[in-house]
């Protein structure tokens, strides 16, 4: 529905169809990035959407949101801006510990923090890259997420892999396209390096701040392989309200990266 004066408009009757169309269908496992401000004016913002998208796949499906808390790292990341250097120890000595019922996701936007909240929402337990899951395989996606292990084998991304599940990007790019940095793991490639980082974790019912070895990954590529992938595979871009939409198999996307990013991160 459009308004030539405040733009297009848009009911949860309206993204049903619209997001059908697309190729979201019943019982699939989606990962969904997204900005809900690209749609138009959703009528009752993100509950809309994610209601739009849940009625669509089902009880049989499941849908996955990023719920990261990347300011529970290391201060000396530059995750709070450019504090000064004699406060990093008083905030890793004070900042709250990840609580997945508790801790905000932040800067993922609204549909992610109302979906972590979600009736029925599991959540991963990493303190800087959680996921939350709903459906028929939330629980296996989001348990078991290994400290250092975040994107690699038996990460939430790598299991929606072996569900054979979807990539659905909504009014964002590749570059949010957090199921690449499953390819990153899986790749070979010269500048690949692991580095530690930090954040306050409960254990045993007190707080600890922790550190762990994990892989550096990086997307400034993200975009590059994103373009390329869909040009050689044809994927069609979609439109709900104001949206492109791209709706993505996750297995072969990742398959065919890994040899990308080995042929080209030289």
């Amino acid at each position: 529905m459009k308004n030539k004066d405040t733009g297009l408009i848009l009911t949860r009757e309206d993204l049903i169809k619209q997001f059908r169309a697309c190729g979201v269908s019943r019982g699939q496992v989606i990962f969904v990035h997204t900005s809900l401000s690209s749609l138009g004016f959703v009528v009752g913002g993100a509950e809309t959407l994610i209601r739009a998208l849940l009625d669509i796949v089902g009880e049989e499906g499941t849908l996955m949101m990023p719920s990261q808390t990347w300011k529970n790292l290391d201060p000396s990341t530059g995750v709070h801006g450019d504090v000064p250097k004699d406060w990093w120890p008083v905030i890793r000595e004070h900042w709250p510990a990840y609580d997945k019922e508790i801790t905000p996701a932040i800067g993922m936007g609204v549909v992610a923090e109302i979906f972590r909240k979600w009736p029925g929402a599991r959540r991963s337990s990493h303190p800087a890259r959680s996921v939350a899951a709903v459906g028929r395989h939330a629980d296996y996606l989001t348990e078991e997420h290994d400290l250092s292990n975040i994107f690699g084998e038996n990460s939430p991304v790598d299991k929606l892999y072996e569900l054979d599940g979807f990539v659905l990007l909504i009014g964002v790019g590749y570059d949010k396209n957090t199921s690449l940095h499953l390819a990153e793991t899986r790749a070979e490639f010269p500048s690949k390096t692991f580095t530690e980082e930090g954040s306050a974790v409960m254990i045993d019912g007190v707080r600890q701040w922790v550190t762990y070895s994990t892989q550096v990954v990086d997307d400034a590529d993200f975009l590059t392989i994103g373009q390329e992938y869909e040009r050689e595979h044809h994927i069609p871009v979609h439109r709900v309200g104001n949206a492109e939409v791209r709706l993505l198999r996750q297995r072969p996307l990742i398959d065919w990266t890994v040899e990308w990013m080995q042929k080209n991160r030289t």
